[in-house]
C-alpha cells in the first residue's frame, strides 16, 4: 500500500550533508545490532538432529507407521522410474500403471494421514479416523481397480 502524504513531505528537504549523516548512523546502529543478535545454530547436523528428536517425542505410532509407508512408496516409485530410464519402457501400459499406482497411494495415504492427525481435528470436525481410513479404503480399492485394468 503506498504511503500517505503528510505535512513532512510538503516541508522543505532538510540538506544532503543531515540525510547522509542520519543514514550513516542507522546502518552502523543495525549493523552492530545484527552481529550481536544473531542467533545461529552450531551446525545443520545438530538442527537435524534437533527436528528428528522432536518428530520421535510429539509423533504418535501411528502417523509414524504412515510415514514409513509413505517413505516406502516414494522409494517404489522411485525404483520404477529408474528402471524405466536404465532398462527401458517395452510395456508402457505396465509402467504407467505401476507408477500411477504408486502416486495414487501416496497421495491417498498422505489425505489419510493429514485427516488423521491430532494438529487438524479442528479443521475436519466430522470425520472419524474409522471414517478417514474407511474412505482410504474405498479409495485404494478404485485406484487398483483402474490400474489392473489400465495394464491389459
Amino acid at each position: 500500500m503506498a504511503p500517505k502524504k503528510s505535512a513532512a513531505a510538503s516541508a522543505p528537504a532538510a540538506p544532503a550533508s543531515t540525510t547522509a549523516a542520519a543514514t550513516t548512523t542507522t546502518t552502523t546502529a543495525s549493523s552492530s545490532a545484527a552481529k550481536t543478535s544473531t542467533n545461529v545454530p552450531q551446525s545443520i547436523d545438530q538442527v537435524a538432529w534437533n527436528i528428528v528428536e522432536h518428530y520421535q517425542k510429539t509423533t504418535p505410532q501411528r502417523t509414524k507407521l504412515i510415514d514409513v509407508f509413505m517413505a516406502f512408496l516414494v522409494v517404489v516409485g522411485g525404483l520404477q522410474f529408474a528402471y524405466c530410464i536404465l532398462a527401458g519402457n517395452y510395456p508402457f501400459n505396465a509402467f504407467l500403471s505401476g507408477f500411477s499406482a504408486t502416486v495414487g497411494q501416496f497421495v491417498l495415504t498422505a489425505s489419510l494421514r493429514i485427516q488423521t492427525t491430532e494438529a487438524n481435528k479442528s479443521e475436519f470436525p466430522a470425520v472419524s479416523p474409522e471414517r478417514a481410513f474407511a474412505d482410504y479404503v474405498v479409495g485404494s480399492l478404485i485406484l487398483h481397480f483402474f490400474c489392473v485394468n489400465f495394464i491389459n
